[in-house]
């Protein structure tokens, strides 16, 4: 990768006296992938992913705090290092304004950098290069300067790390033309959209989730193949229903699932929407979805205050609004702070019991309060 590098910015580029100056031992032989497995944690899907694309493009980098020698700091990039060697799998020291500058300096070069970050939380250290630098410069070249880069990390909430670490970044960046950003949920969607993240000419913001990476979904012989690749912009109907649309994105999707699990016991069919990518959105999915069901519950775990769930609402209100028979009900994180005390935490959060009441709401199934009896 380094080779490219220097012939396209120079031998005295940033990036390679970077790699000199942070180069790990010799590398080890490479390591190989079962096709036969029917079903991978979502850390494994991701793992392959970055594999398969790194060995199917040289131009293809990643970079980030203990990516190589720790094998990542949640182990999505273990034996990459071994396989593709210090020019390629680069330990940054902890400064992510300046290795994420350097990456989209690669990027403008025609390289293809993956920058990780430990959390997203994190990401706000290096959010001018992200909006100024990465989002802006196609636009602001008239074309002429294509950024292919992926932000990649865990997003959102995780468990007793505090307000500065569980904020979920999916609407703060979601507001900025320019960027891609998407959420996966199953390992499926995180081995199809990482794909899609790399090939693509535009800086794209991968949200993961911490608390998904050991979770394991069943893929088929499709998912599994290296071709694979997931349309950046589609959502995935997870469930169909037809009395309530309930939206959600990367472990909410989950919630939400549980959740319709519970309606259909007591008669109501939930039909489950994951989003997958927050921008593009895919209105027309939403729109088709609550045509059919004439409800909508939307699901997130950040603050509700100019939310997904919002921009959700509104494309609903501007396309289906005479199509609703009841109103809009907007599940969301706390608009507070994330609290450290467990049991606060758990407050903060949606959870499934809210889904289900928000749904019953909406198909004016909720318990009538005692008051109103009177």
């Amino acid at each position: 990768m380094l080779g490219v590098a220097r012939r396209r910015l120079g031998s005295g580029c940033v990036l390679s006296q970077l790699a000199q100056a942070l180069r790990p031992a010799a590398a080890a032989p490479a390591r190989t992938y079962s096709a036969a497995a029917k079903e991978i944690t979502v850390r494994e899907a991701l793992n392959t992913a970055l594999d398969e694309e790194m060995s199917a493009d040289p131009s293809v980098f990643l970079m980030g705090e203990e990516v190589g020698e720790y094998q990542g700091a949640y182990k999505i990039s273990k034996g990459l290092l071994d396989k593709y060697g210090p020019d390629r799998v680069l330990d940054t020291p902890i400064t992510e304004a300046g290795f994420t500058g350097i990456g989209v300096g690669a990027a403008y070069h025609g390289l293809r950098p993956i920058v990780e970050f430990m959390t997203f939380n994190f990401s706000m250290q290096a959010i001018d290069h992200i909006i100024n630098s990465a989002a802006k410069s196609n636009y602001m070249s008239a074309g002429q300067i294509s950024v292919p880069i992926v932000f990649r990390g865990p997003n959102g909430a995780a468990a007793g790390v505090g307000a500065q670490h569980s904020q979920c970044y999916a609407a703060w960046y979601a507001h900025v033309p320019g960027l891609k950003v998407l959420a996966p949920y199953s390992a499926e969607d995180a081995r199809g959209l990482l794909k899609a993240a790399i090939r693509d000419p535009d800086p794209v913001v991968f949200l993961e989730n911490e608390l998904l990476y050991g979770e394991s979904f069943p893929v088929s012989a499709e998912v599994l193949d290296s071709s694979f690749c997931l349309p950046i912009g589609k959502a995935k109907i997870e469930r169909q229903g037809k009395d309530v649309t309930i939206t959600a994105f990367s472990k909410m999707v989950g919630y939400a699932l549980q959740a319709a699990d519970i309606l259909a016991k007591e008669g109501i069919s939930a039909e489950v929407i994951n989003l997958r990518s927050i921008r593009p959105l895919d209105r027309a999915a939403i729109n088709a979805s609550v045509r059919k069901t004439n409800r909508l519950v939307t699901v997130e775990e950040g603050f509700p205050q100019h939310g997904i769930g919002a921009e959700i609402c509104m494309s609903v209100v501007e396309d289906s609004f005479e199509y609703l028979d009841a109103p809009v009900e907007r599940i969301a994180g706390a608009d507070v702070p994330m609290p450290y005390a467990a049991n606060l935490e758990r407050m903060a959060v949606p959870q499934v019991d809210d889904i289900v009441r928000a749904a019953k709401r909406a198909c004016y199934r909720a318990a009538v309060p005692m008051a109103a009896t009177a």
